[in-house]
């Protein structure tokens, strides 16, 4: 698949920017916090201050966004601008902060449209009041249809088919693809992509995502259940991993293999409890997001002309390429 140029050319500066902030930090809890302490003031720019807001769908203690986050305070850094961040799981509560931040009047918003029907209404209010809004991490298909400036992130149904075409290779012949919130775009996308891209049989097994052990004893059982499983598909590391004990716990030979990794599913690579994992590169989607917004304010730009999405995935981490990316994921970066 290719990628955008400008993603790729900005990798290596949101590398950069992650090393210079030895002192960077992000918490998974709370619904807003600001960022940016005295320790940003390093390389930033010289442009005027100015104020994103940058609010997900985040679900507490899920440790994917803390990746997002680092990439967003990177670019915050750099660009001399004050982050806002905020998230709720819940559709219409992230659309309530979303409108906190347009009464806020900050310059500029970045926001997840995991539920695009609930971001509707306010993103239409953001641009009514003048705010530059950029998509990222979850509505490929639906940004611009809501009046978004640009999008940066995976198209989840394409990375599913590569990820069911890498399963066939394998010799996979049954999958579940598990998934942790029913509705969510981005999660229904990744399943009916293997789907379409996997030759063997595929069926879906809904998990409620905010009770790993519901999420453990529900996978178990389906195990033990149909025992012609051979392969489970997650949809986020903490899910793999929890994958890999329902396994052994069901006496299962399936194997596993994930969309998303963090610092523990890397190690779950290098010791093949994990086949692969499909990385999306959260770090990145997060530092592109916050500096759209600085050049188009101080220069005008829009990636990809407003027209095409920045791609930032899929990365695929296998146990040939593992070691590279565990010493970003030892600094918390991928």
């Amino acid at each position: 698949m290719h990628r955008h140029h400008r993603a790729a050319a900005l990798t290596a500066t949101a590398l950069a920017a992650a090393l210079l902030m030895t002192a960077c930090s992000s918490g998974s809890g709370g619904k807003k916090s600001e960022e940016g302490g005295p320790q940003a003031a390093a390389g930033r720019a010289n442009t005027p201050r100015m104020t994103v807001a940058m609010v997900t769908h985040a679900a507490p203690g899920d440790t994917f966004w803390d990746l997002i986050r680092k990439g967003a305070q990177a670019a915050a850094a750099k660009d001399n601008v004050k982050l806002v961040y905020s998230s709720d799981p819940v559709a219409g509560n992230q659309a309530n902060l979303v409108q906190n931040a347009i009464d806020q009047k900050v310059d500029g918003i970045a926001l997840t449209a995991a539920k695009p029907d609930a971001m509707k209404d306010v993103v239409a209010k953001a641009r009514a009041a003048g705010i530059p809004v950029v998509g990222f991490n979850s509505g490929v298909d639906d940004w611009k249809k809501l009046g978004m400036l640009e999008y940066f992130g995976q198209d989840e149904n394409i990375a599913g088919q590569a990820f069911g075409e890498r399963l066939g290779r394998l010799g996979a012949k049954h999958a579940v693809c598990v998934i942790q919130e029913q509705g969510q775009v981005a999660l229904e996308a990744r399943c009916a992509g293997l789907k379409k891209g996997f030759k063997g049989e595929t069926e879906t097994l809904y998990v409620n995502g905010t009770d790993m052990p519901s999420v453990k004893s529900t996978l178990t059982a389906k195990l033990q259940k149909d025992p012609s499983v051979d392969q489970v598909v997650t949809l986020g590391a903490p899910f793999a991993l929890t994958a890999v004990q329902s396994v052994k716990d069901a006496g299962s030979k399936a194997k596993v293999a994930t969309f998303d990794l963090n610092k523990d599913l890397v190690k779950a690579v290098q010791d093949g409890s994990v086949e692969f994992a499909v990385d999306q590169q959260p770090f990145l989607q997060g530092y592109l997001a916050v500096d759209s917004l600085w050049l188009y304010r101080t220069n005008g730009n829009v990636s990809g002309g407003g027209t095409a999405p920045v791609l930032t995935g899929p990365a695929f981490v296998t146990k040939d390429n593992v070691d590279a990316v565990a010493t970003f994921a030892e600094r918390g970066t991928r």
